[in-house]
């Protein structure tokens, strides 16, 4: 077999196994209405779990108000709380406190995110933002993500 006679067979070789392999990813990517389900499916057990997990707060810290969330600006669950001081010289002063906690709306590049913003009298506490493909999503790593930043939040607020 001279080398012209190799050269062809590399090529059908290589030609053969680059279809294969577009064929086998092809295979493994999940289809739209597969990636939508299991959106779906993961959005519906983190909101759940958000509002679970901030529900208890309202009765650890009287005064706050629970919001649920849901279309543009997310799906999940906030906790807000409006105070009101008054100075020894009687100034007022209004201190403002929100934990809101969402999964983003899907995008167009099927992305579970998700979101979560503190404020603690008026002071910014943390800005959390996390996301995975959704074909790549490990769901308890995003509940525990949830249940973490809900207790620092609980805690910063706490020692406030």
């Amino acid at each position: 077999m001279d080398f012209q006679d190799r050269l062809k067979s590399a090529i059908e070789r290589g030609m053969t196994r680059g279809v294969r392999q577009s064929e086998q990813k092809k295979a493994e990517r999940l289809s739209q209405e597969e990636i939508r389900g299991l959106y779906t499916k993961y959005r519906l057990e983190l909101s759940e779990h958000i509002e679970a997990c901030l529900r208890p707060l309202l009765d650890h810290f009287p005064g706050f108000e629970i919001e649920t969330l849901y279309g543009d600006r997310g799906w999940g669950a906030a906790i807000r709380r409006d105070d009101l001081t008054i100075s020894g010289d009687g100034k007022r002063n209004n201190l403002y406190s929100r934990l809101e906690v969402a999964v983003r709306s899907v995008a167009e590049h099927d992305i579970l995110d998700l979101q979560a913003k503190g404020t603690i009298r008026n002071r910014e506490l943390f800005r959390r933002h996390h996301f995975e493909r959704v074909g790549d999503v490990d769901i308890a790593q995003f509940r525990e993500l949830v249940s973490n930043w809900i207790l620092e939040f609980a805690e910063q607020y706490a020692a406030s």
